[in-house]
């Protein structure tokens, strides 16, 4: 299973040590993790998951593999700016979004509009999602089969 983690490329220290929770949790559940690739709240979750042993998968919005934050595993690049969301959202299985801001409410569009299994984890409120209240559920509900 692949799990992306969304969110805003600058976050506050809590909001670090939350998202690197879930990438933790991710790692340890045996899925991959997949993010933009960049900083802030996609470098907290890459940092837990590659702490666990995990898989990092990084689309990146530019074509600098060096744009990768340092834990990423496979950086692919793309040249294509905030195009790239669509293929964040096309990747994963299901899409966590921890806070965020405009990018990471189109990622969430995106994978909505997709039929992707959409948590969020104090982020956007809209139709069509699950609210997490924390970390551990976060995961849980990304990892549960749908019936």
């Amino acid at each position: 299973m692949i799990i992306a983690v969304v969110g805003a490329g600058s976050c506050s220290k809590d909001q670090y040590k939350e998202a690197y929770e879930i990438g933790r949790l991710i790692a340890e559940s045996g899925a991959h993790l997949v993010t933009g690739g960049l900083h802030g709240i996609m470098e907290a979750a890459s940092h837990g998951a590659h702490d666990a042993g995990g898989t990092v998968i990084g689309i990146l919005p530019t074509s600098d593999k060096g744009d990768a934050n340092k834990y990423v595993t496979i950086p692919i690049v793309t040249g294509a700016g905030h195009m790239r969301n669509m293929i964040i959202a096309n990747t994963a299985d299901a899409v966590i979004a921890v806070y965020g801001e405009f990018g990471t409410l189109s990622e969430v569009a995106i994978a909505l509009k997709m039929g992707k299994k959409v948590i969020t984890y104090n982020s956007w409120d809209i139709k069509g999602i699950t609210k997490a209240d924390a970390p551990e559920e976060a995961v849980k509900m990304a990892l549960m089969e749908e019936n």
